[in-house]
């Protein structure tokens, strides 16, 4: 940013402030930052990455730069540093757009607070939009969201739609809300076949009939009735859960639902409907019990709690650059495994007591990470539904197991297409080798070594790709970063405030 440029945008931003109201203070503290910092920025003294710029127009409600055609945003690292310091763990993605998509039930107001502010959420909010839903953002990151009587279902945003694979959890709450309806196919991370049967199969049980048309789903809706239900799902899926607890939750009559989910985000989207006062027993367990409400009128708001794959990712930044770092706010019920897994590779961590999360249930520590002389594990590392190793935490491994001595089997076995992104590791001087579609061998430990890469289209390898340039020597890039902020609000911004060096850019 030229020094002109950045003075014109340091009097755009004065006057945007000044249009809300709000003095350099109240800014810095909606932005996170110091008053000083705000002055810098009014006067040109301070250069602004992109990011940065986004950021203050989501929380002024204005542009602030206008620019052409969008360019992909790249990631420039300067590795080999050792971290230090504390950072705090980010409210839940996947409970994120689980709660957004459960708004459509309550017909009064809901306040979704502390909202990781992603793309994966940009885009279901975009989505929301579309079909008549008014979505507010109050300041950063907390949205008020108010539906219409009557949703437009027609002019659903079909290019957000297909860029999520989210929008197939809006199947539960609308499910009577149109007689028929269209549903763009899902999208998202490409990680192989991911079928959408078992969501087909859970919502069959409450009448609704989906015939898949080309690049669309065709919904017919179930006649109304009362009857109690009781179902087991075909697979324990996490979204599957979500859109059969969604669809009983505004539908008369008793539904029990076994082999479910009891994982983070199905936990978060149980509290948020017991709010609206939807009866729900076994939360937390694999067999739900829900009695539904068929009309729900009521103004809440809701804290999502925090999200235990963005605790990996940072615990996993500690680790790789052999580094003190504190990461407060780690929802521990749902990463005891992982943190077992890392002391027996014999890595020392500091747990502090538990306390609770901004909702009131979920249970949080900080986690300090020392450095350690890690040795590959005896067994293979592999994730199991909760309680067991979170199925995107596994990728995380591969990153570790490249600085233990020894070897280490990791056993992705739930896609097919994953573990062979994670072989892009080697581009940075890993030894990772890939012994079919679901398994891969890491030798260690690795001398990291700076390089050019580019995002693999899975989220989890994408970040893998980052943590492992922290520990690289020299100036890496990871090129076209979009996957990664489908799933991570500032990670790169957050991973310097504890000293981290890594910069945006664009071509």
């Amino acid at each position: 940013m030229t020094q002109q440029t950045a003075e014109h945008v340091g009097l755009l931003l004065r006057e945007a402030r000044g249009a809300k109201g709000w003095t350099q203070g109240q800014l810095a503290a909606e932005l996170g930052t110091s008053q000083s910092a705000i002055a810098r920025m009014e006067q040109g003294k301070q250069n602004l990455s992109l990011k940065m710029i986004q950021r203050l127009e989501a929380i002024v409600g204005r542009s602030i730069v206008k620019v052409g055609r969008p360019q992909m945003t790249h990631l420039r690292v300067e590795g080999g540093r050792t971290l230090s310091g504390a950072v705090d763990v980010n409210s839940s993605k996947n409970a994120g757009v689980a709660l957004l998509c459960a708004s459509l039930i309550n017909r009064g107001t809901t306040t979704l607070r502390r909202l990781a502010r992603i793309e994966e959420v940009n885009r279901i909010v975009e989505v929301l939009t579309s079909i008549g839903v008014e979505c507010t953002w109050l300041n950063a990151n907390d949205l008020q969201i108010r539906r219409p009587a009557v949703l437009d279902l027609a002019s659903m945003d079909v290019e957000a739609a297909r860029r999520t694979r989210s929008v197939i959890m809006l199947l539960g709450p609308l499910l009577d809300e149109a007689e028929t309806y269209r549903l763009p196919y899902a999208g998202g991370c490409d990680l192989g076949t991911r079928t959408v049967q078992p969501h087909m199969q859970a919502l069959r049980q409450f009448g609704l009939s989906v015939e898949a048309k080309s690049g669309f789903y065709a919904v017919q809706a179930p006649p109304s009735d009362g009857l109690d239900r009781s179902f087991v799902l075909s697979e324990r899926g996490d979204t599957v859960t979500e859109n059969a607890i969604m669809a009983a939750a505004h539908r008369r009559g008793t539904t029990v639902i076994r082999n479910a989910s009891p994982n983070y985000m199905v936990q978060d989207l149980c509290f948020y409907l017991q709010m609206l006062g939807v009866d729900i027993e076994g939360v937390g367990t694999t067999t739900l019990k829900i009695t539904g409400r068929p009309s729900i009128d009521a103004d809440i708001e809701y804290f999502p709690s925090e999200d235990p794959i963005e605790a990996m990712s940072l615990i996993t930044a500690g680790i790789v650059t052999n580094s003190e770092v504190t990461i407060r706010r780690v929802p521990i019920e749902f990463m005891e495994i992982e943190l077992a897994t890392l002391e027996q590779m014999g890595q020392r961590l500091e747990v502090s007591g538990e306390y609770f999360a901004r909702n009131g249930r979920t249970r949080l520590v900080d986690v300090t990470t020392k450095p350690s002389e890690l040795q590959a594990p005896e067994d293979k590392i592999h994730p199991m539904p909760f309680p067991g190793l979170n199925i995107d935490n596994l990728p995380f491994f591969a990153v570790i197991a490249a600085n233990a001595h020894g070897q280490t089997m990791i056993h992705d076995w739930v896609y097919e297409n994953r573990a062979i992104y994670l072989t892009e590791l080697n581009k940075l001087g890993a030894q990772v080798q890939l012994l079919d579609p679901h398994r891969i061998y890491v030798n260690g430990p690795t001398k990291w070594r700076a390089a050019e890469v580019g995002c693999p289209p899975a989220l989890r390898p994408a970040a893998c790709l980052l943590l492992a340039m922290l520990a690289a020597r020299g100036v890496s890039e990871l090129r076209n970063i979009y996957v990664i902020e489908r799933g991570y609000e500032d990670l790169a911004e957050r991973l310097n405030t504890i000293g981290a060096k890594i910069e945006y850019f664009q071509d």
